[in-house]
């Protein structure tokens, strides 16, 4: 009999490793080394546990900022900014961009109040600033540029004069560390324009000129200086060339546009008006001032209709804000719709309840949102609306009703503050004597 060797004819042989499965296992054991590794370095979390959210940089909130400014949206860019500022409180770089954004934002604020709220925190920060970096030439130029822009009499008061003066010292000191500098020339240029030292103004203007062609704020300044000289023409092609830098400021296209408008080229004007409220409604900003500019043109032109449906417009846009209300009821009154300007004057002057201010909307009581006004109080800015109410009340008079009273009540308080001032006293003294008779 053949007898194979090979075969285990007694008992049963052992298994045979498989490669395949050997091949398996080590690939198992790689991956589990690798889970375990990545969860030792946290780069895989427990399932159910959620993951951190990542942490913004202070570059990317600065980037974000200067993205936002270029575009346009100056509140955007505010926070922005100071979202940087809080992540590096001592970077004074960060401060100095932010300074100058909130000075810019002051420009599409349409009260005293908000506008000096704004500088005021536009300093706080430059003031910051300068506790962290007291020799930085760029830090001193901004800290002048904010000051003066705080010393505007109309803001200011009697601190006015002071404030101008610190400005002078700051952008001195900027120059003194940096005589090139071209923020620092054109700030202290802008200073002794307000000083009324023109002479000494164009001559630093033209070394921020030379050193600085770049930049927008220098043409600004140009653009400034040549309209308070009277070389109406010149500024705005400075204007212009500040455009081109930063195309998406609204304030700079209102400062074209009234130039034009004091030249009598309304039509021109107009389109840089429109060019401006565009501008906010593609970022969704609600300014009423292009409407108001826009108004206050076409009541010039004496186009009253377009006029008064421009004002209704910025109206709508900001239906909580006195200032509004007093803008457009001027606006009526020169477009001759005496009797539509009272409520808005009203509510201007001495507040409105939430019927009043939904007459002077022109709103529907019961779908429409109720707005209670608070009135302005008497200052250079407003006392327009407090002598042209009493005006008009005094106008529209008839026997038996009480706007008499109330148009010598308004036109008391004018007469109490504004007594040395005689085109405000004539106006209102032919008002008075319509209702007393003299």
């Amino acid at each position: 009999m053949y007898i194979n060797e090979k075969k285990n004819l007694f008992h049963r042989p052992k298994g045979q490793s498989n490669p395949y499965r050997v091949m398996l296992l080590i690939l198992i054991i790689v991956v589990l080394i690798a889970v375990l590794r990545s969860y030792a370095q946290g780069e895989i979390w427990p399932l159910f546990v959620p993951t951190p959210t990542p942490t913004r940089t202070v570059n990317s909130y600065v980037v974000e900022g200067s993205t936002h400014f270029q575009a346009g949206n100056l509140e955007k860019a505010i926070e922005s900014y100071q979202k940087a500022m809080a992540l590096e409180p001592n970077n004074p770089e960060i401060m100095v961009e932010l300074a100058k954004i909130q000075v810019y934002s002051s420009n599409t604020l349409t009260t005293d109040a908000e506008r000096r709220q704004r500088l005021a925190e536009a300093l706080e920060v430059i003031d910051q600033a300068k506790a962290i970096a007291p020799n930085n030439a760029d830090v001193l130029a901004t800290r002048a540029f904010v000051l003066n822009w705080n010393a505007n009499p109309i803001l200011a008061g009697d601190r006015a004069v002071d404030l101008q003066n610190e400005a002078e010292s700051e952008a001195l000191m900027a120059l003194q560390l940096d005589g090139r500098n071209p923020l620092a020339l054109a700030y202290y240029t802008e200073i002794l324009t307000d000083q009324y030292k023109w002479v000494q103004a164009q001559q630093y203007m033209a070394q921020a000129m030379e050193y600085g062609p770049q930049y927008m704020d220098v043409h600004r300044v140009q653009a400034y200086l040549y309209e308070v000289l009277g070389e109406y023409n010149l500024a705005i092609q400075e204007y212009q060339k500040a455009i081109e830098i930063n195309p998406k400021l609204t304030f700079l296209y209102y400062s074209v546009g009234r130039l034009y408008r004091h030249l009598q080229q309304y039509d021109v004007a107009l389109e840089y008006f429109d060019k401006a409220a565009n501008l906010n409604e593609q970022l969704g900003i609600k300014d009423p001032i292009p409407y108001m500019l826009i108004a206050n043109t076409y009541v010039r032109m004496g186009e009253a209709m377009v006029a008064s449906r421009n004002a209704y417009k910025a109206l709508t846009l900001s239906p909580y804000n006195a200032d509004t209300y007093g803008q457009v009821g001027v606006i009526y009154y020169m477009a001759r719709n005496y009797e539509g300007s009272i409520p808005l004057l009203k509510c201007a002057v001495e507040g409105c309840d939430a019927a009043g201010s939904c007459e002077a909307r022109e709103c529907d009581p019961e779908t429409d949102e109720q707005i209670v006004i608070q009135g302005l109080p008497l200052s250079d800015t407003t006392v327009t609306y407090y002598y042209i109410y009493g005006s008009v009340l005094a106008g529209l008079h008839r026997p038996g009703d009480d706007k008499c009273d109330k148009a010598l009540e308004i036109l008391a308080q004018v007469r109490a503050q504004y007594a040395d001032n005689p085109t405000i006293m004539g106006i209102v003294e032919s008002s008075e004597a319509i209702c007393t008779g003299d």
